[in-house]
């Protein structure tokens, strides 16, 4: 059953949903800009913020090196960037509305741009985390902020388009991180995989003060005093997440004491804080927006699950090639490169149909396509080449463009422009919490898979087996005639131990990559919670 969306105030005011094609013009009336200008404008803030979650994943073991620091502590530059995104991600539509969005942007990647460059300049481990946590928060609004600018700058027919272009820096950013970070790394250093985003926001700030303008109703809001309890609330549970996340696989999560109260706090302060955001008048998150529109709420469950299993994808892909078969940091991001071919190639398309096709069906095809490539990926063995896995990373690229812009258009095809600030904070958040909890997952099956097969290994090649005592025969007089006779023996037992370990990693990979295809392959069937979006000739909006 079709339901025709209604557009006097009254009806606004029951929940319902206002046509677009008034609120477009309001936006309209703010800016004579073109808006692919406008668009081109705000992505760059964009591309650069997205890109910053990727970029450093392929020189983790260089910053863990230079920083005298493990790889798993080396994560942390990816999670506490990402938490911190989450603290200000929800809190971006009140500063928006307080201080102008505008002005309120710009500010944004003023801070972005300056952390970038003293994480670049970091001279420990300590000061980099902490670089990151304010380039993290500087970084939190821009998504959000440029979402809501660049839906307002387009007409209800031509979101489509605008998701598009929206998605070639949230999905395109992240794939085509790891090879920049990759040629960065490895012709200079580390450090400039964080000096880039210095140009790039400069020339964001010019583009933005000169052609992006505040809609009549940001100028007029009044978005009331700002909520001191909910943002601590906030601040306290993201914060026991980010500490939970990164520490939790160092001190054996739960094995800890002070891991389990930390937990219990995580619990307390986000009940609290769901509660209280629930019960205020003018909360720093507005959640009734999810029982309202059942297309938000769909929306951002499948982005939860998205955030899980992309940025999982992002972080393994690069260290697998690194860790297991010894590639340089280039020559990963190299291999991994094809996955931002196929989002350009598939971008435009996806545009074009977004409004001929019911999304359901797309977002079907992307989940599928990302899961089997998954399974493809599962398949990997010490003797593959660069090439080898080219088709899968092609077309897992292909598939997530089919992925975001459906359910960014699904999730906010039915919001005004008023609610869109708080929805794209929230829809936003919950993509990047998805990613902190999804890389720490991964990184924790990696470890503990990785023991679990060296124990089995081990076990089916004992030390006293004819086999192993064969092979250490073998190699010990070659061996011993490079490092010495003495030396012979001990070499070629750590030899084959180095490779008992690299099969062992090897194995963990594969489950990891088993696990992210069972995640895909159960968002493709929440898919089809979402009820079906079109938009009438007159602009109003039909759900059904």
């Amino acid at each position: 059953m079709a339901t025709l969306v209604e557009s006097p105030p009254q009806a606004v005011a029951a929940g319902a949903v206002r046509p677009p094609r008034s609120a477009h013009h309001e936006a309209a009336a703010a800016s004579a800009a073109n808006p692919w200008i406008v668009a081109i404008s705000v992505m760059l803030a964009t591309f650069m913020e997205v890109l910053d979650t990727s970029i450093a994943s392929v020189a983790l073991p260089y910053i863990a090196g230079s920083m005298a620091a493990s790889n798993s502590e080396a994560t942390w530059v990816l999670t506490s960037y990402l938490i911190a995104n989450a603290v200000v991600l929800p809190a971006s539509n009140w500063f928006a509305m307080r201080f102008g969005r505008k002005r309120f942007l710009i500010s944004c990647v003023v801070l972005f741009t300056l952390a970038s460059f003293c994480c670049g300049a970091a001279p420990s481990l300590t000061f980099l985390l902490l670089a990151r946590v304010f380039q993290g928060a500087g970084g939190g609004a821009l998504q959000p902020l440029s979402q809501a600018i660049l839906l307002e700058s387009f007409p209800p027919k031509k979101r489509g388009q605008a998701m598009a272009l929206f998605g070639f820096g949230v999905v395109v950013a992240p794939v085509l991180g790891p090879t920049l970070g990759g040629w960065l790394t490895d012709t200079w250093s580390w450090r400039y995989a964080f000096y880039i985003n210095i140009p790039v926001g400069m020339l964001a700030v010019f583009m933005i003060n000169r052609f992006v303008q505040d809609p009549p109703y940001i100028r007029n809001a009044k978005p009331g005093a700002f909520d001191n309890l909910g943002f601590g609330l906030l601040c306290l549970w993201t914060g026991c997440l980010q500490v939970i996340l990164d520490k939790g696989q160092e001190v054996d999560w739960f094995g800890a004491v002070w891991l389990r109260w930390m937990t219990l706090t995580l619990g307390v302060s986000l009940a609290w804080f769901l509660w209280h955001s629930w019960r205020k008048r003018q909360p720093l998150v507005d959640f009734k927006i999810l029982t309202q529109n059942r297309n938000f709420a769909v929306g951002c469950l499948l982005v939860f699950l998205l955030g899980l299993a992309i940025y999982a994808t992002v972080a393994m892909m690069p260290l697998f090639y690194q860790e297991v078969l010894g590639y340089t940091a280039l020559t990963a991001g190299l291999v991994v490169a094809p996955r931002g071919i196929g989002s350009m190639i598939g971008l435009p398309l996806i545009g074009y149909l977004s409004h001929r096709v019911d999304n359901r069906w797309l977002l079907t095809c992307g989940f599928t396509f990302f899961g089997v490539c998954t399974i493809f990926f599962a398949t990997l063995n010490l003797e593959i080449g660069p090439t080898t896995m080219l088709a899968p990373i092609l077309l897992t690229g292909f598939g997530l463009s089919f992925l975001f812009v459906p359910i960014g258009y699904m999730a906010t095809a039915t919001l005004t422009n008023e609610q869109m600030g708080n929805a794209t904070g929230i829809f936003n958040l919950l993509r990047n919490i998805g990613g902190s909890i999804g890389i720490s997952m991964a990184t924790t099956a990696l470890a503990r898979r990785a023991s679990f097969h060296q124990a089995r290994i081990a076990a089916a090649v004992p030390q006293t087996g004819m086999w192993f005592e064969q092979h250490v025969a073998k190699m010990n007089p070659f061996l011993g005639r490079a490092l010495g006779r003495a030396q012979g023996e001990p070499a070629a037992l750590a030899a084959m131990y180095m490779q008992l370990q690299r099969q062992a990693m090897l194995w963990a990979f594969v489950d990891v990559f088993r696990w992210i295809a069972v995640v895909t392959f159960a968002a493709g069937g929440v898919v089809w919670l979402f009820r079906r979006v079109t938009h009438e000739e007159d602009g109003s909006v039909k759900v059904h």
